[in-house]
């Protein structure tokens, strides 16, 4: 027969085990080792987003992005060495997460004439530092580290995938002792180029990777793909191939021929069609030519349950080498039509974790006519409801539940 001194004492110690595991789950909160990264395919996730090259250009991004269903869309960043400044991006950081926009984050050297410089080994403490003091919007923290490493010009005017394989496999490695929730990507590759004395094809460029850190891809996340409509930007939506819109899967084919057994989900921070506006003299599309191509590519590529993010290269580029990318008219607060077209594609409305250390003010998108023009800039307000609760109100009551529970055998 069961006294009620033994029925206490089993109480008593399911009361300590499970105040115990709840303890560990929250120590698993702030350790990298104990919780893992959230798998955008597993939630809701608005995989619609923008590259953009200046913060001033968030307002536009969110009307853009977080339209026709959406929310918590993606924007794609870049941040030189020289613009590593804890207080601006903390700025950015916090007006994104009014706006509800998620960042991915691309990692840059600095110019010298007119290339990129290579990224140095030592540097990698400095922005795992930086990037950890930062405060970002959501849960995970998504990195890719630079850009194009298959052309000269974005490496310091040589090709060396030996040394990027090694820069890279270092300050993965680094962001990761920092925190758990960094979500990294090796750099989009230009899938187009060849081997020639500035380029070098991607496949063969992977392979050296690999040959010189086999474990390379151990501590990346996901795949960070420029799925161009090659050639010349002007592909059309139905061709496939490594220069296609959906190019994007002959990268995964070749990691899975190489023994990359990951299943990465694929980010499109770059893609979309040069227009012709800006130079009469090459034959391009026009933008109500790219409009009804982005619905096409929406409802034929993007559609892909793999793809997470795609964001189209670029909001807004008011001069050479870019502007016939541009999405917002020169010297106008107008922009194409694909601009709308993109706005009208069929969203979801986003539910990433967001980051629990910090509260978010809301800026609500006025949800205006179809329009080319954008509305200024309302208010941002404090959103109570979607403003996520810290663990302590979970422990709290767990505490109170299992305290009133053994007082009955007390």
């Amino acid at each position: 027969m069961i006294t009620r001194t033994t029925t206490y004492f089993i109480f008593s110690v399911l009361y300590i085990l499970l105040i115990s595991f709840f303890l560990f789950f929250s120590f698993s909160l702030f350790h990298p080792s104990v919780l893992a990264l959230e798998d955008p395919r597993r939630i809701s996730n608005n995989k619609y987003g923008i590259d953009i090259v200046d913060e001033n250009d968030l307002f536009d991004a969110s009307y853009l992005v977080n339209s026709s269903g959406g929310d918590w869309g993606y924007a794609t960043l870049v941040i030189p060495e020289n613009e590593r400044k804890t207080d601006k991006w903390n700025a950015i950081f916090e007006r994104m997460g009014q706006l509800h926009l998620i960042p991915i984050i691309r990692l840059a050297t600095h110019v010298e004439g007119n290339r990129w410089t290579a990224p140095k080994k030592e540097d990698a403490p400095i922005w795992a530092d930086f990037l950890n003091n930062l405060n970002w919007p959501t849960k995970n923290r998504y990195v890719v580290l630079f850009n194009e490493p298959n052309h000269a010009n974005e490496w310091g005017g040589y090709i060396s995938p030996e040394e990027y394989a090694e820069i890279s496999s270092n300050l993965s490695r680094e962001l990761k002792n920092r925190s758990g929730d960094f979500y990294i990507m090796l750099a989009g590759f230009d899938a187009a180029a060849p081997t020639g004395r500035d380029t070098l094809d991607e496949e063969i460029y992977i392979r050296r990777m690999i040959q010189k850190e086999p474990a390379i891809f151990d501590s990346i996340d996901g795949w960070a793909s420029h799925s161009y409509p090659n050639p010349g930007f002007s592909g059309e939506v139905g061709d496939s191939g490594r220069k296609s819109l959906q190019g994007y899967k002959w990268e995964l084919f070749l990691l899975k021929n190489l023994g990359i057994d990951k299943d990465f989900p694929i980010f499109i921070t770059e893609t979309g069609w040069a227009h012709d506006q800006y130079d009469p003299g090459v034959k391009l599309f026009s933008p109500d030519d790219i409009a009804s191509m982005i619905t096409d590519a929406a409802n034929n590529v993007w559609s892909d349950s793999n793809v997470v993010a795609v964001t189209p290269f670029i909001l807004n580029y008011q001069s050479t080498p870019f502007s016939q990318f541009s999405w917002r008219k020169q010297d106008s607060a107008f922009f194409y039509p694909f601009f709308d077209a993109y706005r009208s594609i069929p969203k979801i409305a986003g539910n990433p974790t967001l980051n629990e250390k910090i509260q978010i003010a809301v800026i609500p998108v006025v949800k205006a006519a179809e329009t080319t023009h954008i509305p200024s800039t309302p208010t941002p307000h404090i959103d109570s409801e979607n403003t996520k609760t810290s663990s302590g109100s979970i422990f709290d009551k767990l505490l109170t539940f299992f305290k009133n529970l053994s007082s009955r055998f007390g």
